[in-house]
């Protein structure tokens, strides 16, 4: 009896093979069942909306918070880690997920006091956008597009938004805009 030896080439290419098609797979279902922009420990500022294969999925719906003012401003709701651009007509021209820092502000009115382009928040992560509000607050995105929970112990007011949820903010919330935090 001869035993034919395998080629390693052709091992490599199969393991190869097998690794991206694992890969794919996972993250297919990853893309069906996490939102974009998942947080870590499962948790997302989104939430999961299931495709039906009969009917288009509906956006989910995010009513501005009833005691969230009026006029132009920026609502922020702490407990649906939410933020609201709110038009001077009333509507709202963009919501989306935040990841807030170990330091919550106060619930009130507040105005934008201060913008940063970049620099280096109290974390010291690289940031950009960066819009301040309240005492110690201040809304911004990593430049590096990383949402992670503040280091243990570490106190810091941060408000993480997505890139590109920071760069609306940004346009938006000029100094002296109204913001509201809600509950």
């Amino acid at each position: 009896m001869s035993r034919r030896k395998v080629p390693a080439g052709a091992w490599i290419t199969g393991l190869l093979v097998t690794a991206l098609a694992v890969v794919f797979a996972l993250s297919q279902q990853a893309r069906n069942g996490i939102p974009d922009g998942g947080l870590a420990g499962g948790a997302s500022p989104e939430p999961s909306v299931k495709a039906s294969r009969s009917a288009a999925p509906k956006p989910p719906q995010y009513k501005v918070p009833a005691d969230s003012g009026t006029g132009r401003r920026v609502v922020y709701s702490l407990g649906q880690q939410r933020v609201w651009l709110v038009g001077a007509d009333g509507k709202v021209q963009r919501t989306f997920g935040v990841w807030p820092g170990t330091v919550a502000p106060a619930k009130g009115a507040f105005r934008v006091t201060f913008r940063r382009e970049t620099g280096v928040g109290s974390d010291g992560v690289r940031i950009e956008n960066a819009v301040y509000f309240g005492t110690a607050n201040a809304f911004s995105n990593a430049v590096d597009g990383s949402s992670p929970s503040p280091a243990p112990g570490l106190r810091t007011g941060a408000v993480r938004e997505r890139a590109t949820d920071g760069k609306a903010m940004w346009d938006f919330a000029t100094t002296g805009t109204a913001v509201q935090v809600v509950g």
